[in-house]
């Protein structure tokens, strides 16, 4: 990153999260430009100076602009961060490419596989980036309206590059967000799509009434099937035990901020998919994820059941009590298995 008094960067996505992030880095000091593709969105933020839609009555800070013309966000930055659904990201990367070529800092915070491919994200960046763009992502336990309204975070950046890692992780760190780093990109990726498929499952069982234990029991085993694949896929222990693996899955599963406990919630009182989807009114990465989930582990000869019967309520039209009375039937093992 260049050495200015105070850096520049680019937030892609203004949504919740993606304001949140350029929420802090503004206060953190960086004169940030925050973008979205809706231009009505971008000029309801300049008129109220606050995202009235997702985080509202949290002002903006002095240093944050948001911006209109995707050109004009990204002029002379010395950082980019890209925060809009997985759906968008090989777009968002391509036209970061056209416009600015190579040798950028860039990080991402999205979460998720590539629906169309079910690639990992890093993939994605690997094929629509120059070579020599710094990348890194940033992942955990963080719901936006927390951070945006200052309230203690700690996340992961993860980078195959671990200078790189903490230089990023130096832009976002202070008192109330810590940053640490990894180097193992595979695992927080993974970690930060697979909860969100788990908290579905987790919304499911407590819909259908079925008590903080059978929660607990999906948590503990749906971080056992994310292992199986991650280590099967070259990701380690370690990471699936950190931030980005268990500490993201149990905030997902357990608290009703998250998007995707609260669409298995809907579904497990019998609200239909699509109304469920409405009512919550921004992407829910699992309902994409858990079918190119579910299509990968079966690539890799992996078991991954909870994930199996999400999709199949998700894509096939199971029954939600289906799905989990499914679960229940199966037959005892060792638990390590």
């Amino acid at each position: 990153m260049h050495q200015r008094p105070s850096p520049v960067a680019a937030v892609l996505g203004a949504g919740s999260w993606g304001t949140a992030l350029a929420m802090l880095l503004a206060r953190n000091g960086a004169q940030i430009r925050l973008w979205d593709r809706d231009p009505q969105h971008i000029a309801a933020l300049c008129r109220q100076r606050s995202n009235e839609r997702y985080l509202p009555g949290i002002s903006f800070p002095a240093r944050l602009t948001p911006v209109a013309d995707l050109g004009e966000a990204l002029a002379d930055c010395d950082a980019v961060l890209v925060a809009v659904p997985s759906a968008g990201f090989r777009s968002v990367l391509s036209r970061f490419t056209e416009m600015c070529g190579g040798g950028i800092d860039l990080v991402w915070a999205t979460k998720g596989l590539e629906p169309c491919t079910g690639r990992f994200l890093h993939e994605v960046a690997a094929q629509e980036l120059p070579h020599d763009t710094p990348r890194a992502l940033l992942s955990g336990p963080s719901f936006a309206s927390e951070v945006a309204r200052g309230l203690p975070t700690a996340v992961t950046v993860a980078s195959a590059d671990s200078a790189y890692a903490q230089r990023i992780a130096n832009l976002f760190h202070c008192p109330e967000f810590r940053t640490y780093t990894c180097d193992d990109v595979i695992g927080v990726e993974l970690g930060g799509a697979v909860k969100n498929v788990l908290a579905i499952a987790a919304g499911i069982s407590d819909g259908l009434g079925y008590g903080s234990n059978a929660r607990a029991a999906l948590i503990t085993r749906g971080l056992a099937e994310t292992m199986r694949l991650g280590l099967r896929l070259d990701g380690r222990q370690e990471t699936f035990m950190g931030l980005a693996g268990v500490g993201d899955l149990v905030l997902t599963c357990t608290d009703d901020q998250s998007r995707n406990r609260r669409l298995g919630l809907a579904l497990g009182q019998g609200r239909p998919l699509a109304e469920a989807v409405a009512q919550i009114g921004q992407a829910v990465e699992g309902l994409d994820t858990a079918q190119v989930l579910d299509a990968l582990a079966r690539s890799k000869c992996v078991e991954m059941p909870i994930t199996e019967q999400v999709k199949r309520v998700l894509c096939d039209g199971e029954a939600p009590a289906t799905a989990v009375q499914t679960l229940l039937k199966r037959d005892p093992r060792p638990e390590g298995v």
